[in-house]
């Protein structure tokens, strides 16, 4: 399953998309030893990356023609995130240029090691290479 656009830090990461549908999202992440912190689990910072995408592909889902922009986003860590890790994502209110989503990581052994709840901005896509030379517009 593909995420619509190409996203050179994701693809970097090597997230998978499992499920990209009707509010709903599901990404699998299997962190390398250089994503790793100096107690040998996942990063923070990776594992906040993993909820950051599952949350916009969530707000995404219900209309992946447009992209979306992070304005907010707040995490609480529950417990080391060790092994495989599944981020799962619910877009839980839309308006017309906003949506509000929360997710959480899961590791191998299927419990909640962080939590994330997240605001996004809807913004169109421009033409060209995903857009990079033109500006992002969060007006």
């Amino acid at each position: 399953m593909k995420f619509g656009v190409e996203i050179p830090f994701v693809h970097h990461l090597g997230f998978e998309l499992g499920l990209f549908d009707a509010g709903l999202s599901e990404l699998h992440y299997a962190p390398r030893p250089e994503h790793l912190n100096s107690f040998a689990v996942t990063h923070g910072g990776a594992i906040m990356t993993l909820l950051d995408v599952t949350m916009a592909v969530a707000a995404r889902s219900v209309q992946k023609d447009m992209g979306v922009v992070t304005i907010e986003m707040k995490t609480s860590f529950m417990q080391p995130a060790r092994g495989q890790l599944t981020g799962k994502g619910r877009l839980m209110h839309r308006t017309k240029s906003m949506a509000f989503t929360e997710g959480t990581v899961y590791d191998e052994d299927g419990r909640a090691c962080a939590h994330a709840t997240g605001t996004f901005k809807y913004v169109q896509r421009q033409g060209g290479v995903a857009g990079a030379d033109a500006p992002i517009s969060t007006d």
